[in-house]
């Protein structure tokens, strides 16, 4: 959602396009860098520089408000992810580190696309210096972006659950040990389907939830555009201020937190089917 800086029309249809700003086509590939692609390296490099501030400089006996910031969400993803959703220790400190970093990367990508940036498509000029438009937008919000953070979160699973049990055990650990011969079929086309549903949820929930507060945040702002009346403002500024604090507030560290438990919960499973 862009403010409206310099701009004399509100074109709310505009926030859903993202025209290559570096065309990378290589035919059915398309590796072009858009305004999402921006968004997430920079939530990458936050990410990578948050891990380094709050855990590898300045520890000490007598921790500081640093240091006990990087200690509890040590503690967040160790204890209700990690150690509550992985089978042994040895699972645990292989797949730890992914997970923290997925919580981590998720959880700031989610806050920046609340911040506003000069990261727009759109520009206005003053002084004759063409500036990029101030605006808000969610990476997440993106079907393709969450799609792609859920692809790897399934990819991992099904690898990891063949490596610990082997590609026959694991298989046969979708049906339910008793079934009778002829509901094996069916128990497996649903298990199979099952699996992927896996995949779409994790997409989807993330992908909507945060589409849905910007989209919240777009429309009562931008009903003072399309009535082209101050008066409105009274009502949609506040109503608009709310959902952003909320969202902020919770809905970025739930769907942050959702997204890497279950990570750490389809892990499990797989590791350990019986676990």
């Amino acid at each position: 959602m862009s403010f409206i800086l310099g701009r004399g029309e509100f074109e709310p249809q505009h926030e859903f396009v993202l025209p290559p700003w570096i065309n990378l086509d290589f035919g059915w590939i398309d590796l072009s860098v858009n305004k999402a692609v921006v968004y997430l390296l920079v939530g990458a490099a936050i990410t990578i520089l948050l891990g380094i501030w709050t855990m590898r400089f300045g520890l000490s006996l007598r921790p500081s408000k640093r240091q006990t910031t990087g200690e509890s969400i040590y503690e967040l993803v160790y204890t209700q992810m990690a150690e509550s959703s992985l089978p042994h220790m040895k699972a645990i400190r292989t797949w730890f580190p992914y997970i923290a970093a997925l919580f981590l990367f998720i959880w700031v990508v989610n806050m920046i696309g609340f911040i506003p940036l000069p990261i727009s498509d759109e520009h206005f000029t003053i002084a004759g210096v063409e500036l990029p438009t101030w605006g808000i937008y969610a990476a997440t919000a993106n079907l393709s972006v969450a799609l792609s953070l859920a692809l790897m979160t399934f990819f991992v699973t099904h690898v990891e659950g063949v490596r610990y049990n082997g590609t026959r055990k694991y298989v046969k650990s979708w049906i339910p040990a008793g079934v009778p011969k002829f509901l094996v079929g069916p128990i497996f086309v649903l298990e199979l389907i099952s699996q992927f549903m896996r995949l779409i949820s994790l997409s989807v929930r993330l992908f909507a939830n945060m589409l849905a507060g910007h989209m919240l945040i777009l429309v009562f702002i931008g009903l003072i555009f399309i009535f082209e009346t101050a008066a409105l403002a009274i009502i949609a500024v506040p109503v608009a201020t709310i959902i952003y604090i909320f969202e902020v507030a919770i809905v970025v560290t739930i769907q942050a937190f959702v997204f890497a438990l279950l990570t750490a919960i389809y892990l499990g499973g797989a590791i350990e089917p019986d676990h």
